[in-house]
């Protein structure tokens, strides 16, 4: 629940409504969502203006708006609100306000938890690939522990993480958060609104290349995480990664270092790794706590989810949880977030397809660890990849998407099915290695044309960024389909 007071450290000035002193319980960023008691923040986006929709905030019984444009919000109510009036709290940015007000939010509870002799543990995860699943497996392994908040999806930016944090209340004991950054400084933000307890780093890669410039700037910037954490806060890093070993220096307090590959210095680790049915991983778990190493078996596929399972312990481990509760918990984690390695069967007019839906986003290491998973999955299936341009690569764009096509092709793709323009240098590789290629103008061509292109029996890996529209593709085949 917001209170009055966290909400004083985000206002301006009030240009108060029928009621001066609305008594808020939720906050909101859509509309859509308003209803009694809300705080509604309306944000400039590039698509809408929430200026433009306060009379429907008014209309669902909002407690007030915070705004940075008092007149276009008069605007809309004098428009559309039917007679509505509605509190306007009024601050020069609503992003950096909502932000403020998320701060205020979490030393609040945290101040309130300590009085009652209770803690609230606060960790986070950032890195080039792999944070929402590590999110959802950290949420599920903490959850087991205690009341547990995490952001839906990929709410990891000055949005989307501000809103996680104000989801929280009294009750809750674990707080996860994702963390993302397209640039410089933007770690630095988010963790100054919800200062970590303990921080994960996954893997230094070639993600948003185009606001970095370089690895080393991506590895500058996911550095930033380890700046956030409390002094006495437990730094979390992949010992299979240089880059991100090579920030243990920056650590405050403790190190714990993870190895997928089974490095005997890593305090978390898995040997003995193999796939097996629906390309789950089995490996024997070597984690502080337990007398000897036990044999797990993941329940999400792909050889690449091992590393991201260590780190999620890492984390839990560091919030304080049980390591032979870990151990049962994490044979029932699952990726709850859409688009990720989402496989199952799929009832097309061609017949039945063995869909592998990753599509949420794609960078080169990302995208070579699906298609690595493809031919476990598919087993004799013929195999369909249909990818969609990797996004914010800057320089590296043609050598990455060259790259891809050049894996897509050592797996056995059959067909490779591109997205736009930029999906060209990898459609010329997998031609090379003998995959048949078809190259789509959009995702609109790639939606309409799919299924003329698919056999009763393949399989088909859809992988891209989310603004180049891969998902739209995985949408359209489960479209009243799924079994």
């Amino acid at each position: 629940m917001v209170g009055a007071a966290p909400i004083e450290h985000a206002a301006a000035s009030v240009q108060a409504g029928p009621a001066a002193a609305p008594a808020i319980t939720s906050v909101v960023t859509d509309s859509r969502q308003a209803g009694p008691g809300c705080l509604f923040v309306a944000i400039a986006g590039q698509r809408t203006d929430g200026h433009d929709h306060i009379a429907q905030v008014a209309r669902a019984g909002g407690g007030a708006a915070l705004v940075s444009d008092p007149q276009a919000a008069r605007a809309s109510l004098e428009r559309d609100g039917g007679g509505q009036d509605l509190p306007l709290l009024v601050v020069p940015g609503t992003v950096e306000a909502l932000g403020a007000l998320a701060r205020a939010h979490l030393v609040d509870l945290r101040a309130r938890a300590s009085r009652r002799g209770a803690g609230l543990t606060v960790v986070a995860m950032t890195g080039s690939v792999g944070k929402t699943t590590t999110k959802d497996l950290t949420r599920q392994l903490l959850a087991a522990q205690g009341p547990t908040v995490a952001p839906v999806a990929s709410f990891n930016n000055e949005i989307g993480l501000p809103m996680t944090v104000l989801g929280t209340e009294e009750s809750t004991r674990y707080l996860v958060l994702e963390m993302g950054a397209s640039g410089p400084g933007h770690i630095d933000y988010l963790t100054a609104i919800a200062p970590l307890d303990a921080a994960a780093v996954l893997m230094v890669g070639h993600a948003h290349m185009g606001g970095f410039g370089s690895v080393e700037g991506v590895a500058a910037a996911k550095a930033e995480i380890l700046r956030g954490l409390e002094p006495t806060g437990t730094a979390v890093l992949n010992r299979d990664d240089p880059r991100a070993l090579a920030m243990a220096g920056l650590a405050p307090a403790e190190v714990l270092t993870f190895s997928a590959a089974g490095d005997p210095e890593a305090d978390l680790r898995a040997t003995g790794v193999e796939l097996g049915e629906g390309a789950r991983a089995s490996f024997d778990l070597h984690l502080p706590g337990l007398p000897a190493p036990e044999r797990v078996t993941l329940a999400l596929p792909g050889a690449h989810n091992v590393s991201n399972a260590l780190a999620a312990l890492g984390l839990a481990l560091a919030a304080g949880a049980d390591p032979q509760g870990l151990v049962a918990s994490l044979a029932q984690a699952r990726i709850e977030s859409p688009h990720r390695m989402d496989i199952g069967t799929v009832e097309r007019p061609a017949g039945q397809v063995l869909l592998i839906d990753d599509s949420y986003n794609a960078n080169i290491d990302s995208m070579t660890a699906a298609l690595r998973s493809l031919p476990v999955v598919a087993g004799t299936r013929r195999s369909v990849v249909v990818i969609s341009e990797m996004l914010e690569l800057g320089e590296s764009s043609r050598g990455d998407h060259a790259l891809a096509g050049r894996t897509a092709g050592e797996v056995g793709a059959d067909l490779v099915v591109g997205i736009g323009a930029g999906t060209g240098p990898a459609l010329e590789e997998a031609s090379r290695a003998g995959a048949r290629t078809v190259l789509m103008t959009d995702a609109q061509e790639a939606v309409a044309s799919i299924d003329a292109l698919l056999l009763d029996g393949d399989a088909v890996l859809v992988k891209g960024s989310l603004g180049s529209g891969a998902w739209r593709v995985a949408d359209h085949l489960k479209e009243a389909t799924d079994r």
